[in-house]
């Protein structure tokens, strides 16, 4: 039966809601605006809740390392749900074994600058933002959801 596509039972499948791209596209222009309000280039990244990406935007100016940062921060927020600023706090709690791998793994950020995206509770992306100090890459990234939770999606 080569070529010929199965079918399988519902019960082989979950439904996972994603951020839209233009959801996306607006966050990543108000965290961007934001930026540029305080004066900084930067790079911003939304990633979908499987850690896709789905928005990106660099200003022109801001440092290269940067822009793989960014797209982990989002990812580390999506994966996790878990802003990135609170690993620190929160890798206290876990033996020394767990602090030292995770902060190994590829893609893991455990600084500040990625916020999870939630609609009604459910993770359905992450935001990071780079270029910034951890502060200020926050409150852009901060910049962006707020611009997802007072427009329409």
């Amino acid at each position: 039966m080569s070529g010929a596509a199965a079918t399988v039972p519902g019960a082989a499948s979950v439904v996972q809601r994603v951020v839209d791209w233009p959801a996306a596209a607006r966050a990543v222009q108000a965290a961007a605006a934001r930026a540029t309000a305080l004066g900084l280039r930067v790079n911003v990244a939304v990633v979908d809740a499987g850690g896709n990406l789905a928005a990106f935007l660099r200003m022109p100016g801001a440092p290269l390392h940067s822009i793989d940062i960014a797209i982990d921060k989002a990812f580390t927020a999506a994966s996790f749900g878990l802003a990135t600023g609170a690993w620190s706090d929160a890798l206290q709690q876990h033996s020394p074994a767990v602090r030292q791998g995770l902060v190994q793994r590829a893609r893991f950020v455990a600084f500040g600058g990625g916020l999870p995206l939630l609609d009604g509770g459910e993770r359905i992306g992450g935001i990071g933002v780079s270029g910034g100090s951890e502060q200020q890459d926050e409150l852009c990234a901060q910049a962006g959801l707020d611009a997802l939770a007072s427009s329409p999606s």
